[in-house]
């Protein structure tokens, strides 16, 4: 595959390695998941570069733990959690509240948490878990801290999509397994669509704002993501993986491109991409590929489309 754009970074480099001659004195970034995997590493290498961080985490013990680690290795007091369960409105509601009461202006916006290949569940408003957990749920928190991301501006909003977002683009008619049968893979596909379609709209609508959004593919990396995953499911990823399998990358390496579309200074004035490896992605050539997106992935006119649907599932107009 012929890459848009290369960066001095790649497969290899860590998140640390990523942000070594950025300072972000005085800029807030917020990350969900930041109670491990690669939430945990982003926030810290944020911090360790100066960001006042404050960390969305369903579970707030186990945030608060991560925090404090962070606090005592990079010496920044400016690390805090707050509680937020994605699959929840009213959660997503409060969390957003105590963001603003105590970040009035936000210059990044880590949507990161999220869940893959589960069985069957539902949300608390009775989501398809995969599509309300990864997408909906950043959504909905997503345009409520939009007046904080104006304020903040320059501002950067990243959505932690997936390669696995060719395993299926949104089915518009039934998002939530209502009616067809479930297919965890194909919903895990379903949802990192959905957050490409996420970055690609809110980019449009909020770029004159000095507000850009991008997604991406951090890589395969083994973290709590995959805790559903029988041995049954490895076998059925193995199956569909690119000839010669997999290339593994470490959490350091994974959170590399998320750190990397948050504050490389090459992406400035950019928004509404598809990034891997810490560069802008091209086209991939085939769905079993490991690189590039979808023939569906940048198709603004579903982007949209989706927009709407969302603010019609969360009840609530967006940006």
């Amino acid at each position: 595959m012929q890459q848009e754009e290369a960066s001095r970074f790649g497969f290899e480099s860590t998140a640390a390695e990523v942000a070594a001659d950025v300072d972000l004195a005085g800029r807030v970034a917020v990350v969900t998941g930041g109670s491990g995997g690669l939430g945990a590493e982003s926030a810290r290498v944020l911090a360790s570069r100066g960001a006042r961080v404050w960390i969305g985490a369903r579970d707030l013990a186990k945030g608060e733990k991560v925090a404090a680690g962070i606090r005592a290795t990079t010496g920044s007091d400016a690390v805090e959690v707050g509680a937020l369960e994605l699959g929840s409105l009213p959660s997503i509601r409060a969390f957003a509240a105590a963001t603003l009461a105590r970040h009035p202006a936000i210059h990044l916006l880590l949507d990161n948490a999220g869940v893959m290949a589960c069985p069957l569940a539902r949300t608390e408003q009775g989501f398809e878990s995969q599509f309300g957990t990864n997408h909906l749920g950043h959504f909905l928190l997503t345009g409520l801290l939009a007046p904080a991301l104006r304020a903040g501006a320059p501002s950067r909003v990243v959505c932690l999509s997936s390669s696995g977002h060719r395993f299926g683009a949104v089915n518009f008619e039934d998002p939530n397994y209502k009616t067809r049968p479930y297919d965890k893979w194909e919903a895990y596909g379903q949802a990192k669509t959905a957050n490409i379609w996420h970055a690609l709209e809110l980019d449009r609508r909020l770029q004159d704002d000095g507000v850009r959004a991008f997604a991406l593919h951090p890589g395969a990396i083994i973290t709590e993501l995959g805790r559903h995953l029988t041995a049954q499911d490895r076998e059925e990823l193995m199956a569909r993986a690119p000839a010669g399998g997999f290339r593994w990358k470490t959490v350091e390496q994974g959170a590399a491109t998320q750190i990397w579309a948050a504050t490389a200074s090459e992406l400035a004035g950019r928004g509404g991409l598809y990034l891997e490896d810490c560069h802008i992605a091209g086209p991939s050539k085939d769905l079993m590929s490991q690189v590039g997106y979808a023939p569906w992935a940048l198709d603004a006119e579903r982007a949209a489309r989706l927009w709407s649907l969302s603010e019609q599932l969360v009840g609530a107009k967006s940006c």
